[in-house]
């Protein structure tokens, strides 16, 4: 069977094992343990400074009821941080450009922030499916037009990071193919299309870093919407 690009997003596997497993568990295996010099660590100093801040920011517009989920938004955005920087080193599998992966983590997470609006504030969450001042001949096609939106939130955030990330990594390996491509017959094009591969590179390095955002920050706008 001939290669494609799109193997690439195949999950590897050793032995019938899949890989995807160590894959996910290696943003918990890269961070520091705790040791006596735990608060002293430089780099451990700079994650929790960074953690911190981002912390606050999340959490600025959220009530103080919506502050313990703070742990769990907190924790996903590490998670796919890592998980999103790590797949762009060579050799390596990126498990978020699995829609199903994305899924697993949009629809419970966004489920929970329906389900804890449900039962906070039933008649402000419902509310939500009817504007105020709606034509009485457009209720009924404005509740299923809402309802609808409601329940696509999830499938949007899982497709959104799928389909950055894959398109992403696809670019990397076209372009770095042409750069090799064209190395023995034209030198200067193909350092001139490096230099584009070394840009791109940078480029979805902020491209990893804004999904993750992205993602979480978007949990934390429907979260504060049930609340």
């Amino acid at each position: 069977m001939n290669p494609t690009f799109f193997d690439q997003f195949m999950s590897p596997q050793i032995l019938g094992i899949p890989l995807i497993i160590l894959a996910l568990l290696m943003p918990s295996i890269i961070f520091p343990a705790q040791n006596n010099r735990w608060l002293t660590n430089r780099l451990s100093t700079l994650q929790w400074w960074t953690i911190n801040l981002f912390t606050k920011q999340l959490m600025l517009p959220i009530n103080k009821t919506g502050h313990q989920w703070s742990i769990i938004l907190t924790s996903l955005m590490a998670m796919l941080l890592t998980i999103n920087l790590l797949g762009l080193l060579p050799y390596t599998f990126t498990p978020t450009t699995q829609l199903s992966l994305n899924m697993g983590l949009a629809i419970p997470m966004w489920l929970a922030t329906v389900l804890t609006g449900l039962r906070n504030q039933p008649t402000t969450s419902l509310g939500h499916l009817l504007p105020e001042g709606t034509p009485i001949l457009l209720i009924p096609a404005l509740i299923i037009i809402e309802t609808i939106s409601l329940f696509i939130r999830p499938l949007a955030l899982g497709v959104r990071l799928t389909a950055n990330l894959t398109a992403g990594h696809l670019l990397i390996q076209l372009i770095s193919t042409a750069v090799l491509a064209l190395l023995p017959t034209m030198t200067a094009l193909s350092m001139l299309t490096m230099t584009i591969l070394l840009l791109l590179t940078i480029l979805e390095l902020a491209v990893a870093m804004i999904q993750a955002y992205v993602f979480v920050l978007l949990l934390s706008l429907y979260l504060q919407e049930n609340i």
